[in-house]
């Protein structure tokens, strides 16, 4: 009996909260980092996952029942599916494993999209409670693209799978912005 295909969550699809694909368990995938991205689809920056030799990201993996990925690519319409090599994680045997990226014809370069301060709670959160304070610490350390810049839409989020937030998570959301010196539009 073939195995269901899985996906590599590294942002929002991290956060259990946002979606419902189970049973999903932690994983590393070598060679990839996050960056946020500007697309030519909206004006609002997207986290993407980009080829990285050297640096290691953690997230959740999550079986795609009988390999249906259309609901899932519709959540993700910005990205292109590309097949991962180099993955840890505790299920028997091999899988597959794939990621999603932006796709190269979609990347804007103008630097006029901003992040969602809501997108990135959400995504905090979700690594909050799967690796704890130090994986938040590497979520920030192992994601560029800061420069962008933060539009804080907590009071009204935009962010479609925006979630309830605990003081201590914007709190750590906030003092990481500025130690890296992210500014807010």
């Amino acid at each position: 009996m073939a195995r269901d295909p899985f996906f590599f969550g590294y942002g929002s699809l991290v956060n259990r909260a946002t979606h419902v694909y189970a049973p999903a368990r932690p994983a590393r995938v070598r060679g990839w980092a996050r960056v946020w991205r500007g697309t030519s689809l909206r004006k609002l920056a997207y986290l993407s996952a980009i080829e990285a030799p050297g640096v290691e990201i953690e997230g959740l993996i999550a079986p795609v029942p009988g390999g249906d990925w259309a609901a899932l690519d519709l959540r993700e319409a910005a990205y292109a599916r590309d097949t991962l090599h180099d993955v840890t994680h505790d299920l028997p045997g091999a899988a597959e494993v794939m990621i999603y990226k932006v796709e190269p014809r979609h990347v804007a370069e103008d630097g006029a999209h901003p992040i969602l301060l809501s997108y990135l709670d959400v995504v905090v959160q979700g690594y909050l409670r799967e690796f704890g304070e130090a994986g938040v610490g590497r979520f920030f350390e192992t994601t560029g693209g800061w420069e962008v810049g933060i539009l804080d839409d907590r009071a009204a989020p935009q962010y479609p799978r925006a979630q309830v937030t605990s003081d201590r998570e914007r709190g750590m959301v906030d003092a990481a912005l500025r130690d890296l010196g992210v500014g807010f539009l």
